[in-house]
């Protein structure tokens, strides 16, 4: 919960709060990230890709416009991540 809400900050900094859902339900889509938890503190976060065929299927087309927005949130993220110490 600390994780995400922190990802949320810089999500709603970055893209606008208008912008960031934080009403999803639980999914068991990663169910090993359970394990990188048990190690180090975090949260799994999604991107929006559109509403394109789901992820796993031949229709399926990546949003490539979504590149700049994803890696600006990581390297957002690190930046606010070190500045609170």
């Amino acid at each position: 919960p600390r994780e995400a809400a922190f990802a949320y900050g810089v999500l709603e900094e970055l893209v606008g709060p208008e912008r960031v859902r934080t009403d999803m339900r639980p999914l068991m889509t990663a169910e090993d990230f359970s394990f990188m938890l048990q190690a180090r503190p975090g949260a799994y976060i999604w991107i929006g890709n559109g509403d394109t065929a789901g992820l796993h299927t031949p229709r399926y087309d990546f949003n490539d416009a979504i590149l700049t927005t994803g890696a600006a949130f990581w390297v957002r993220l690190v930046e606010a991540a070190l500045a609170a110490g």
